[in-house]
C-alpha cells in the first residue's frame, strides 16, 4: 500500500514537489540503503550543528520542497492537525539559499551573536519507493537552541518525513515535512534549520 503524507500538494510551492510517497513496512536496521540515509541525517545534523549552511545547500535537490505546516490542536476524529495554507516554513531552494545569503551578512541580527545548537536525532525508519534511487525517511528531532547568556535555552521537538532522492551517485535531500509536536511554539524565532 503506499500513501503520501508529505502535505505538499496543499502548498502553492509545493506544487511541483516530488510526490513519491512509502510503500511497504519500515527497510530492516542492516539494510544498506536504511545504513545509507541514516549516515546520511546524521552527516547533516552535523552541518547544521556547526551551521555550515552553504555545505547544507549542497545537500538538496534543485526542487526540494520544504515544508512545516501550522500544528493545530482538534477533536479526536476531526480528520486534521495542520492549518490548511498555512506554515511556518514553505520554501524551495531558492528562498533557502537566500536565507543562508542573508546569514553571512551584517543584516543577520536573529543569530548574531549565532545560536549555539544541538540536533539531537533519533527513531530512524526508512522505506522503500517504487523508485528505486528514492527513499522516504522518518525521524525524531529535539533541538536545543541557545541565545546569549541571559536567556534559558529553548527546545523544539518535532518528527520529519524526508524523501532522499539520489542524484549522480549522491543522496540528495528533495523533500521534507517537519510536523512540530507543539501548536504554540516558544522559540524566540525560527531562524533556523531543522
Amino acid at each position: 500500500m503506499t500513501t503520501d503524507t508529505s502535505h505538499s500538494g496543499a502548498s502553492r510551492l509545493g506544487a511541483t514537489a516530488p510526490r513519491t510517497a512509502r510503500m511497504g513496512n519500515s527497510l530492516r536496521f542492516d539494510d544498506d540503503r536504511h545504513l545509507e540515509a541514516h549516515r546520511w541525517l546524521v552527516d547533516e545534523t552535523y552541518l547544521l550543528d556547526a551551521q555550515a549552511y552553504t555545505e547544507w545547500l549542497d545537500l538538496l535537490a534543485d526542487d526540494i520542497h520544504y515544508l512545516m505546516p501550522v500544528r493545530v490542536t482538534t477533536a479526536l476524529h476531526a480528520g486534521y492537525d495542520t492549518s490548511p495554507g498555512m506554515a511556518h516554513f514553505d520554501e524551495d531552494k531558492y528562498s533557502l539559499s537566500r536565507r543562508v545569503a542573508r546569514f553571512l551578512t551584517e543584516h543577520a541580527w536573529t543569530e548574531d551573536p549565532p545560536s549555539r545548537l544541538r540536533h539531537h536525532l533519533s527513531n530512524v525508519r526508512s522505506f522503500a519507493t517504487a523508485d528505486p534511487d528514492c527513499l522516504v525517511v522518518d525521524s525524531a528531532l529535539l533541538l536545543f537552541r541557545s541565545r546569549g547568556d541571559v536567556r534559558e535555552g529553548a527546545f523544539l521537538s518535532a518528527g520529519r518525513e524526508d524523501l532522499l532522492r539520489r542524484e549522480e551517485g549522491r543522496w540528495k535531500l528533495a523533500r521534507r515535512t517537519i510536523l512540530v509536536d507543539e501548536s504554540v511554539i516558544r522559540m524566540q524565532n525560527l531562524a533556523i534549520f531543522l
